[in-house]
């Protein structure tokens, strides 16, 4: 009989035991589809609010989806190990810090050397804010999430950035990339206080006809329980109750048709807007491409400028080789008609070389005689001196000969 009754506490301790498994993963499990679903909801009233107005720190909608993303993060992660075995608690920004190193051009480094942000949980909640700011948060949280090894060793099972909730998150996360944060860093953040999620935008409950006509049913009931001498007056607060839940109906109605025309003002605006845009780039364009075609016009005339002088100086500096050639042819057929002459050609040239070099105003001749038509009319002087030379000696009066 012991032993039985043994065996029936232990089998209903492992019923226990099993029992608070199954409810701490039903707990675990809903708290991880909560915050996902909020998340969502607030992403969606993020983008919805930016179509009207700037989203800052006084933002309702931005402070509750930075409490929400700052508590998805936070979500089981694991406390710091001390010397003496003690486990204290950690923010999310150690993990980021750690796990967004990879990204290009990351904004890591200056967060972690902001002088107005002393903690960890406010440098994590600057690090949102520049985040944002830049359009790379999805980015940064994809990056961190496929560094599997560190995030395995910054959170425990079950939570979210472990499941696949996680990757939903980079996905909602990707819509905030179309909006315009502005955010001012100096006065610093406050790290102090934990984030706290105010669930009351996201909630609404939808009564049925049913349910209404059960409510006035039971206030009828109630009413004439209470007295017994009722009379048709007492039914009056049904009829007003339905009245007002018509005229709150209406005026939600209203209200939805006065944000949609707002929202089509503003999508006309955005639109004509982009009309105008797309007008004067595609007339830049054709300025642009006016220029180009008049640029490669240009080039087109000037290279064909070129290669005409470059044509006209081959031909002089054919002409000048020719020149060379024949003075040259010259200078050989003097030296075949007499040797001596020639010598004493020489020896004359020499002379009136030394006398140019001795007379200063001989210089600007000299150099005038480099162009071609004096180089020419010098040759042929020299020539004609040469060849006349020999007749005069021979017919001098002065000279007899022996």
């Amino acid at each position: 009989m012991a032993s039985r009754s043994l065996g029936g506490l232990g089998g209903s301790r492992g019923g226990a035991g099993s029992g608070k498994k199954s409810l701490s993963a039903r707990n675990a499990a809903v708290e991880r589809r909560n915050l996902i679903t909020v998340c969502r909801f607030s992403v969606k009233t993020l983008i919805d609010r930016s179509c009207f107005e700037t989203i800052d720190d006084s933002s309702p909608e931005f402070n509750n989806f930075a409490a929400i993303l700052e508590q998805i993060l936070s979500h089981r992660l694991k406390g710091q190990v001390t010397w003496f075995g003690y486990e204290s608690p950690r923010s999310f920004w150690d993990y980021i810090r750690v796990a967004c190193r990879k990204v290009s051009q990351n904004s890591i480094c200056s967060i972690e050397n902001m002088e107005n942000v002393s903690s960890s949980r406010a440098k994590g909640r600057a690090w949102i804010r520049v985040a944002l700011m830049e359009k790379h948060l999805s980015e940064y949280i994809s990056t961190a999430l496929r560094d599997f090894k560190t995030t395995r060793r910054f959170y425990e099972d079950g939570a979210i950035v472990l499941g696949e909730e996680a990757n939903m998150l980079a996905g909602m996360l990707l819509g905030l990339n179309a909006i315009d944060f502005s955010f001012c860093l100096k006065g610093g953040l406050d790290g102090n206080f934990p984030a706290v999620i105010d669930y009351t935008p996201y909630l609404k409950f939808t009564q049925s006809s049913d349910s209404i006509s059960s409510d006035e049913e039971e206030l009828r009931t109630l009413g004439s329980s209470g007295s017994e001498s009722s009379t048709p007056e007492n039914v009056g607060p049904p009829f007003i109750m339905d009245e007002n839940s018509w005229f709150n109906k209406c005026k939600r109605v209203k209200q939805k048709y006065q944000l949609t025309l707002e929202q089509k003002g503003y999508l006309e605006e955005l639109l004509r807007l982009r009309e105008n845009q797309l007008s004067e780039s595609v007339s830049q364009n054709k300025i642009l491409l006016q220029r180009i075609e008049d640029s490669d016009l240009a080039h087109k005339l000037e290279k064909e400028q070129l290669e005409y002088i470059i044509v006209e100086l081959q031909d002089q500096l054919k002409s000048y080789q020719s020149l060379d050639q024949l003075s040259a042819e010259v200078s050989l057929s003097q030296s075949s008609l007499d040797p001596g002459q020639s010598q004493e050609g020489d020896g004359k040239q020499d002379a009136l070389s030394e006398g140019k070099e001795d007379t200063p105003s001989l210089l600007g001749l000299c150099g005038s005689l480099t162009s071609v038509a004096s180089y020419k009319s010098l040759t042929s002087l020299k020539s004609n001196d040469y060849i006349a030379s020999p007749t005069t000696e021979m017919t001098s009066p002065g000279l007899t000969p022996s």
